[in-house]
């Protein structure tokens, strides 16, 4: 999530009952031509940001553009971190039991308002099929598992609420590993990290690796035994050190670790930002085809960051929708629908069923 993102912790607190469940305006009812969309991280706040739930609530959002698989996630350490010009910085250090309080609050509002609009939660491969098919569902995930340093047990009662998908590092230093934008700590995961990643993989929950440095991503990668994926950002050929570069630089996924999550059978997600990406849907889309050919088709998709980026070019699923077509114009139908939706589908599934092994 970059840095024009704008934290306002007494405004979040207001829960989501306000919001009004809206009919799908999507994509015409039986449209056998429309490739469903699946986005593995976006965002939508309550009170805050650029589109929150009291102005576009969940239904209308996912409905511009016939989004049936989209990773809703809640910012788990968004109470200590603020913008700054040179990015988003940790602000304060969190308590003994504030990060799993913050989380089980936001969760539950997550929960109030995908009820409210009438949109499933995805649990199971079951719902994986129902949302392959048109059906609008949500994947309950959270970016920056900093509620885990209250104890590894949180990730179980984080199952029970339907999580299915943890980032495990955000902008707040937390005991399971390093992250990008800044020094590191740990020399990559922790050894409790390195067991958050097996816990995930035995519950079947999918790790996303953003934000992660290259050392906890080389040692995630060596513990898992299930696909990881990293969610959002993009992937670069460029090997200079990060440590000259913008935020936003430092964000990127260098290719060789790309192709090791590709490896693994992951997928990595292209962000919407558009200092990186340009400035259509049309060149945000050709930068998703140049990735495939780097990584191959089955393992790229959107990874937006919807909601956390400003002037976008892909700020709404309407503008995604435009991707899809502008992918159309140039892929074949079964390469397309891997993209948008299939390969985030896939990666979910084989997580899902290796937890229930």
């Amino acid at each position: 999530m970059p840095a024009r993102f704008k934290v306002d912790r007494r405004t979040l607190m207001l829960g989501a009952g306000a919001a009004v469940a809206a009919p799908f305006a999507g994509l015409r009812a039986g449209d056998s031509s429309a490739i469903p969309i699946g986005d593995m991280h976006a965002h939508l706040f309550f009170t805050v940001g650029r589109q929150p739930a009291s102005v576009r609530p969940l239904g209308k959002l996912m409905g511009e553009g016939n989004a049936t698989l989209v990773s809703w996630s809640l910012v788990g350490d968004m109470p200590w971190i603020r913008p700054t010009p040179q990015g988003i910085r940790q602000h304060s250090a969190l308590k003994a039991g504030g990060g799993i309080k913050w989380f089980r609050e936001e969760v539950a509002r997550v929960r109030e308002h995908a009820k409210a609009q009438k949109i499933k939660i995805a649990t199971t491969p079951a719902d994986l099929d129902l949302a392959l098919k048109g059906d609008p569902h949500v994947v309950l995930s959270v970016e920056g598992a900093s509620f885990l340093d209250d104890g590894i047990e949180g990730l179980k009662a984080a199952h029970e609420a339907g999580v299915r998908h943890i980032q495990l590092v955000h902008f707040v230093r937390n005991t399971i590993g390093d992250f990008q934008t800044e020094p590191p700590q740990h020399g990559g995961l922790t050894e409790f990290g390195r067991k958050v990643v097996e816990e995930c993989n035995r519950l079947g929950i999918l790790v996303d690796l953003a934000h992660c440095t290259r050392a906890a991503v080389d040692h995630a990668l060596a513990e898992t035994k299930a696909p990881l994926v990293w969610s959002h950002s993009s992937v670069t050929k460029d090997t200079r050190e990060a440590a000259s570069k913008s935020q936003w630089r430092m964000r990127q996924l260098s290719l060789d670790q790309a192709k090791a999550i590709a490896a693994k059978g992951g997928v990595v997600g292209l962000w919407g930002l558009r200092s990186d990406v340009g400035s259509t849907v049309e060149s945000y889309g050709d930068r998703l085809i140049e990735m495939a050919g780097w990584l191959g088709e089955d393992h790229v998709g959107f990874g937006t960051d919807m909601n956390a980026l400003g002037n976008s070019p892909v700020s709404s699923y309407a503008d995604l929708r435009r991707v899809v077509r502008h992918l159309e114009r140039k892929l074949p139908a079964d390469r397309v629908r891997k993209i948008a939706i299939g390969n985030y589908a896939r990666v979910l599934r084989q997580v899902m069923e290796a937890g229930k092994a």
